[in-house]
């Protein structure tokens, strides 16, 4: 077993550093130079997109779609309550108003039936999330987009890799938007990506998060843009990541097959459930407990033995900015945040680092009978 586990840390080494240090000799420091597009080519073909257009982070990403596909006041855009908040701001940075729905208590992705149930007159678009990698039932989300005239933009920012019936997470829609944040599947130390197959739209955005500078005139801006490009310091950090993309998914998966086989069998502990025909990419290995356990003690005990853990995201309900929206509708979202935990899932552990976490928990659930008496 290693000396330290680890929740989310990246795996960055000496091939980083070979591409950091390579832009860094090239003085390709800023914003300019070869690192971006390479990087920007690379993301593209892996998914299968005509092209892809790098941001200095998800919720840049996030905001520029909304931008780029006209939304803002008067819209409403149906979006998860259970999900990190950077997928709802940039709705209200545009202007719109974000509409919440419920998941579904198995997958904890939002609920199909719930979005038609919300969708009226002032809906323009839908922002599904791939909760911790899990795909949406993204067959009935296009179904209902494609019925209502709706957009989609896909907030893939936790599930690079991930697929649903063959295709990756992020392409369904009319634009994918990606993070690289530290603790993400790969990293550039932040930034983002959207991708889609309009090349005229893409392109725009590329425009768009250039200050909208036009490169025929100097200090010329047509219109209003937005300082959100990604670095080539950036970027060949984010090259170096991708070439161990595989391995990444790989181990994850292997950790959560471990947690599965591990846990499964204790009736009070649940796992997040994948939709038939997907492929998860596993950010987060995280489970549901029953009410017998008591959630805040368990994850007292574990980190008490050194291993971290983290809640799953807090309903945007509950938060100041959005209390005014009814929480009886989100009961699902209310309780997977109230029962949920984020195991030990970065990829610096090992295989025994996972059993031993395993096995912790099992001691402390049926061994010492961690019950809300505790």
């Amino acid at each position: 077993m290693s000396s330290k586990i680890y929740l989310d840390a990246p795996s960055v080494g000496q091939s980083e550093k070979k591409y950091i240090n390579n832009a860094i000799d090239n003085g390709y420091v800023s914003t300019m130079g070869p690192f971006v597009p390479e990087f920007e080519n690379r993301l593209a073909e892996y998914l299968g997109v005509k092209s892809a257009v790098s941001t200095q982070s998800g919720t840049a990403a996030i905001h520029m779609a909304l931008y780029e596909l006209g939304i803002g006041k008067g819209d409403e855009v149906i979006v998860p309550a259970l999900t990190f908040v950077a997928t709802i701001n940039p709705i209200v940075y545009v202007g719109a108003k974000p509409v919440f729905v419920d998941v579904d208590i198995s997958t904890w992705n939002i609920c199909p039936d719930a979005i038609k149930n919300s969708i009226t007159e002032n809906t323009k678009a839908m922002l599904p999330v791939h909760l911790y990698g899990n795909p949406c039932a993204m067959d009935e989300i296009m179904e209902i987009a494609n019925k209502f005239n709706l957009y989609i933009i896909e907030d893939a920012t936790e599930s690079l890799g991930s697929k649903y019936k063959g295709n990756y997470t992020g392409t369904f829609g009319d634009m994918g938007c990606f993070s690289f944040n530290g603790n993400k599947i790969i990293t550039t130390g932040g930034g983002g990506l959207i991708v889609g197959n309009n090349i005229q739209r893409l392109e725009h955005l590329k425009f768009l998060i250039n200050q909208a500078k036009d490169e025929t005139r100097e200090y010329y801006h047509p219109e209003i843009g937005f300082n959100y490009r990604m670095t080539n310091i950036e970027a060949a950090l984010g090259l170096a990541q991708i070439e161990k993309l595989e391995n990444i998914l790989e181990k994850k998966k292997v950790f959560n097959d471990i947690y599965k086989k591990e846990l499964e069998g204790i009736n009070s502990i649940r796992f997040q459930e994948e939709y038939k025909g997907s492929e998860c990419s596993f950010w987060f290995s995280c489970i549901l407990v029953e009410e017998n356990i008591n959630l805040p003690g368990l994850q007292k005990e574990l980190k008490e033995r050194k291993i971290p853990t983290r809640r799953i995201f807090m309903p945007a309900t509950e938060m100041p900015p959005f209390q005014h929206c009814s929480q009886d509708k989100v009961k699902n979202s209310h309780r997977i945040y109230n029962r949920g935990l984020c195991l030990p899932s970065s990829i610096l552990n090992s295989a025994e680092d996972i059993y031993y976490v395993c096995k912790t928990i099992k001691k402390l659930v049926i061994n010492e009978s961690l019950n809300v008496s505790l």
